[in-house]
C-alpha cells in the first residue's frame, strides 16, 4: 500500500486521489497511518466480506473458503471474470504494441 503524509496531501491532491482510485492508500501522520482511502468498489467488498464474517460468527458456522461456479456468491464470480478480462485486455495492449514495432521494422526495411 501506497503511504502519503499529510503535507502530502496538501501538495499532490491530485496525484494521491488518482492512486486512490487505483488502490488504496494510507495516510500517515507523525509517523502513524491514520487514514486510509480507497476505490469504492473495494471498500464496498470489504463491507461485504465483513459483513459474511460477522454472519458466521453469529450463526456458529465456519465462512465457506472454497465454491463451485454453481455455489460461488455472485461477487466473487464477478470479480473472477473482471480479473480475466483485465488479463485478456493486457494481452492485448501487448500484442498490439508488438505489432506496432513489427509494423515500423517492416517499413524501416
Amino acid at each position: 500500500m501506497k503511504e502519503f503524509t499529510f503535507s502530502d496531501l496538501n501538495r499532490r491532491s491530485g496525484d494521491i486521489l488518482d492512486a486512490a482510485m487505483a488502490e488504496p492508500v494510507s495516510l500517515v501522520k507523525r509517523g502513524k497511518a491514520k487514514l486510509v482511502m480507497m476505490p469504492m468498489a473495494q471498500f464496498e467488498q470489504y463491507q461485504r466480506l465483513v459483513a459474511q464474517a460477522r454472519a458466521a460468527a453469529h450463526s456458529g458456522e465456519e465462512e465457506q473458503t472454497a465454491f463451485t461456479l454453481k455455489n460461488a456468491p455472485q461477487s466473487d464470480i464477478e470479480n473472477l471474470l473482471a480479473g480475466f478480462q483485465e488479463i485478456i485486455d493486457e494481452a492485448e495492449r501487448t500484442q498490439n504494441r508488438r505489432t506496432i514495432i513489427d509494423d515500423r521494422e517492416t517499413e524501416g526495411a
